[in-house]
């Protein structure tokens, strides 16, 4: 794994936990809108879990996952956070703390450095050399 690769996990777990809460905020609006016929006949006991329950199911695990999900990606931040701090020069950290932890584009770190997106990619090499990873 390369430390652009190992940094960029966060970024993707970010998106994965932000897929999954869409997810779960459709399996919710569809739990609301089921219309559960009443009837006053028994039910039948054998039959297995209504389509309701099998939603709340799905919706709790789905809720679970993404909990595990967000305690993952802080402890993820947390290392690169380390990584980062590890590296000499406080630009660099800086350059990489936007990128990596903030999830901002190119181009908004370069408005936020005040430098020519040209120059940001060549910090961001030369940042990406000093940073010590796990993968190391």
């Amino acid at each position: 794994m390369t430390t652009k690769e190992y940094l960029s996990q966060a970024y993707l777990l970010d998106k994965r936990i932000k897929s999954k809460t869409e997810q779960l905020k459709c399996l919710r609006d569809l739990a609301t809108r089921t219309n559960m016929p009443l009837s006053d006949m028994p039910k039948n006991p054998n039959r297995g879990n209504s389509k309701m329950e099998d939603a709340v199911l799905k919706i709790v695990a789905l809720e679970d996952e993404i909990s595990e999900d967000i305690l993952n990606l802080v402890t993820l931040k947390q290392e690169i956070m380390h990584s980062i701090k590890q590296v000499a020069n406080s630009e660099y950290q800086v350059l990489l703390e936007l990128r990596y932890l903030c999830f901002k584009t190119w181009e908004e770190i370069s408005v936020e450095m005040g430098y020519e997106i040209r120059h940001i990619y060549r910090l961001h090499k030369r940042a990406l050399n000093e940073v010590v990873t796990k993968c190391h």
